[in-house]
């Protein structure tokens, strides 16, 4: 592993233990030449997956984009980080398990709203403002009318 301060490819593992409910390796490094500490992930990858966008364009899958997008969501809710990591680590186990190595990005997006609708209700809205591409409150008011349960009308 190459140190991200020097570029020094010999570095040596300090430290291993299991993270993300055993579904990753944390190891703690350091590096003999410069002195620094930094920390790698090792995750099984089952496939390496491909993004089909809404214009057409293919990318390659990035966990680390995803994973920005749903900490944004997330961000300032009382959800405890190993907590994110886990629900992130599930929603790329789906998609490497639909037998697909081309995914669309709508799919990958409707998996992240329905994990996020059943783990924080408030995420679940920031998520879909920017995946619906709110432009308006009318938007939001909307979209969050359709989340509650019809109220039984009172009669007189």
């Amino acid at each position: 592993m190459r140190c991200p301060f020097c570029g020094n490819i010999d570095t040596q593992v300090k430290d291993s233990r299991p993270a993300e409910d055993h579904v990753s390796i944390r190891r703690r490094r350091s590096c003999p030449a410069c002195g620094g500490r930094f920390t790698t992930y090792e995750r099984v990858q089952l496939r390496d997956l491909v993004v089909i966008k809404k214009n057409g364009k293919r990318e390659e899958f990035d966990r680390s984009k995803l994973e920005r997008s749903i900490r944004i969501a997330l961000q300032k809710r009382p959800l405890d980080p190993e907590r994110i990591d886990q629900m992130i680590s599930g929603i790329v186990r789906r998609l490497e398990s639909l037998g697909e190595t081309d995914v669309n990005s709508d799919k990958i997006g409707e998996i992240v709203m329905e994990t996020l609708a059943r783990i924080d209700t408030v995420a679940y809205v920031r998520f879909a403002s920017v995946y619906k591409n709110f432009q308006a409150a009318d938007d939001f008011e909307d979209f969050v009318h359709e989340l509650r349960p019809p109220q039984a009308e009172d009669e007189e």
